[in-house]
């Protein structure tokens, strides 16, 4: 039977398979929604930013609306784990652990999900941390996708780092926003990024799907309180 054709709402069929066999985090929902910003954002022919790849499960969805776009995707990450990963944690996984040095490192795993999905060309991938490549990083992007650590120390860095660099009708799309602290599970850091997008007069609320904001940039980088 030949594969179902791509639709203008969805990732391919076999994206979307490799989306939900990869390790991560993200229902599938919320990836649909993630795929629609982006397949929309690359139309402004930019590149694509991810911050916290972990193994690539989001980072094939983006690169799958980069490709149909004719863009890049780069992802961001240091691939030690965030806080709530490590040893002893509720999400850490131990297949992610380099017995060699002890530590976690993701980036084999990463590398292998794009492999398997066919999306190798498509991205560019960053071994560093978040606000070190962000200080190195002069040119405007399309979306900017915050998903790494979720401490406030992290979450802000993140957002002062890559928020100027959305481009006029680019999007900033925020993952994990929990405005009551009932609902939340790894901290409320990314709501208050978030407040902290719309407070600043740059950004206006696009769409919700749980808890994925998403917002477009509608004012000058720097003209509001931020």
């Amino acid at each position: 039977m030949a594969a179902a054709a791509r639709t203008p709402e969805g990732p391919e069929p076999e994206v979307l398979a490799a989306f939900e066999a990869a390790k991560g985090f993200m229902p599938r929902h919320e990836g649909l929604a993630l795929y629609a910003a982006a397949r929309e954002a690359a139309g402004l022919g930019l590149p694509l930013l991810e911050i916290g790849t972990y193994c690539g499960r989001s980072t094939l969805l983006l690169a799958d609306a980069a490709r149909a776009g004719g863009v890049s995707v780069i992802t961001v990450d240091h691939h030690r784990g965030s806080e709530e990963q490590q040893p002893g944690w509720d999400y850490h996984d131990p297949d992610t652990v380099d017995p060699e040095v002890g530590r976690m490192d993701t980036l084999p795993a990463f590398r292998r999900t794009l492999h398997r999905a066919g999306l190798e060309e498509h991205v560019i991938a960053v071994v560093g941390r978040s606000p070190q490549v962000a200080r190195l990083w002069n040119g405007p992007l399309g979306l900017v996708f915050i998903d790494g650590g979720h401490t406030d120390e992290h979450a802000t860095a993140d957002y002062e780092g890559w928020a100027p660099h959305v481009a006029e009708s680019g999007l900033l799309v925020i993952h994990d926003v929990f405005p009551d602290p009932v609902d939340e599970w790894t901290g409320q850091a990314p709501y208050r990024v978030y407040l902290r997008a719309l407070e600043s007069g740059e950004f206006t609320e696009v769409s919700v799907t749980d808890s994925l904001r998403v917002l477009r940039r509608t004012g000058v980088a720097g003209s509001g309180r931020g």
